[in-house]
């Protein structure tokens, strides 16, 4: 049943003209119909170079949000309308004004998991892997870091001449797991190397063999020389790379390491969004697209070299 409903997504994409993008986060059934797999701002450089009309993302608002300011000129489908980031909607532009009034004078970096009202009022966007290379390269020594405040805390380890202020946000799945967990994983699997997102705790990322994005902690299994490995961040990842290295054992940090609203979307969902029977575009005034487009550009000017 599940090959055949793919093989209707397969057929209805290419009759369509339709690039389907997946977040590393969706379930395997979804990565195998996908044209480009990966995080959420590589998958929006890939909707700017592919010749389809009709991009859809597999994963959150924020993402297919990303992939408009790109691409304005493209159809952007979001399968699941539900499908929202918790971490990128703790801020409103409101509050965000009232904490620039607060620091005035400092550098307002985003977390790419923001959303598109957000980037407006930023003066750089970063990903996970970026951010301290780019904050780095600011001009302004005093940061105002939203809205991330463990990935906050991760970077401002690694830029100590830099003034860094973090907010209350965080992602409510990475920042649940404590340092007793990582205790109980590591005991259960005393010969795995740990690899951990750093919008975990900081308590966990201290006990971590690596850190990286969800990307790089891929990679960094792949290319491994070791055999067992603790996956803190979204347990999709444990499947995957279950798959792709069979010759290797990935446990994850918690059975609950669960992204819900990543977990919305399902393989029927992606049907029905390409058969015009679900999901939803993702529709944004000029005004909006342009003004949340600068502090990507930003990113993109200060992230080349």
């Amino acid at each position: 049943m599940i090959k055949d409903i793919q093989q209707q997504i397969l057929a209805l994409k290419k009759e369509k003209d339709v690039c389907i993008l997946a977040h590393c986060y969706q379930t395997h059934d979804i990565l195998e119909v996908a044209d480009y797999v990966g995080d959420s701002f590589g998958l929006a450089q890939r909707a700017a170079e592919t010749s389809a009309k009709t991009v859809m993302m597999c994963g959150v608002r924020f993402m297919a949000e990303t992939v408009k300011i790109l691409c304005p000129e493209k159809r952007v489908l979001l399968p699941e309308a539900d499908a929202g980031c918790p971490m990128a909607e703790q801020l409103d532009a409101e509050m965000l004004s009232q904490l620039k009034a607060k620091y005035p004078g400092y550098a307002v970096v985003a977390y790419i998991n923001t959303t598109a009202e957000l980037k407006t009022l930023c003066d750089v966007c970063v990903t996970s892997s970026s951010a301290a290379k780019i904050i780095k390269r600011l001009p302004e020594d005093k940061i105002l870091f939203i809205p991330d405040r463990n990935l906050g805390t991760f970077i401002k380890n690694q830029c100590p001449e830099k003034e860094i202020v973090t907010v209350r946000g965080c992602c409510p799945t990475h920042a649940q797991f404590t340092k007793a967990d990582v205790m109980k994983a590591k005991s259960a699997h005393p010969k795995a190397l740990l690899l951990v997102h750093p919008e975990c705790d900081p308590e966990v990322v201290s006990e971590a063999d690596f850190i990286g994005s969800t990307t790089e902690i891929m990679d960094f299994a792949r290319k491994s020389d070791n055999r067992e490995f603790i996956i803190g961040t979204e347990n999709s990842i444990v499947q995957h790379l279950g798959i792709e290295c069979i010759d290797k054992l990935f446990y994850p940090l918690s059975k609950d390491f669960v992204c819900r609203n990543m977990q919305l979307t399902k393989l029927a969902s992606v049907f029905h969004c390409l058969n015009g029977t679900g999901g939803e575009e993702i529709v944004m005034d000029e005004e909006t697209r342009l003004a949340a487009k600068k502090c990507i550009d930003r990113m993109l000017e200060l992230g080349n070299g």
